[in-house]
């Protein structure tokens, strides 16, 4: 079955044959693109916040560079109730 006939699929989520090929992204490729190290990486991809690759072989991983640009946008998108970072939040009320 293809995506384009599951309800609720999206126009570019077809995975038949006639599809394009996905551009596949190295682990050194990704930290280039996105600013973070190697162990933040791996503990986002262990949280679920991030996606997870693919092993192409045993030792090798990829990324696809439209799971990376889809986290991108849900990243970039605004939240106000979004804090600082491990619990750190902004004063509100000057000293």
């Amino acid at each position: 079955m293809i995506a384009a006939a599951r309800p609720g699929a999206e126009p570019g989520d077809a995975t038949d044959e006639k599809s394009e090929p996905q551009r596949m992204l190295a682990e050194a490729e990704l930290l280039k693109l996105v600013p973070i190290s190697r162990a933040t990486l791996f503990r986002l991809m262990r949280e679920g916040k991030f996606p997870r690759g693919t092993f192409i072989s045993q030792n090798r991983r990829v990324w696809l560079a439209s799971e990376v640009a889809r986290w991108q946008r849900e990243v970039n998108a605004y939240d106000p109730r979004r804090r600082r970072g491990k619990g750190r939040g902004r004063c509100l009320t000057p000293s």
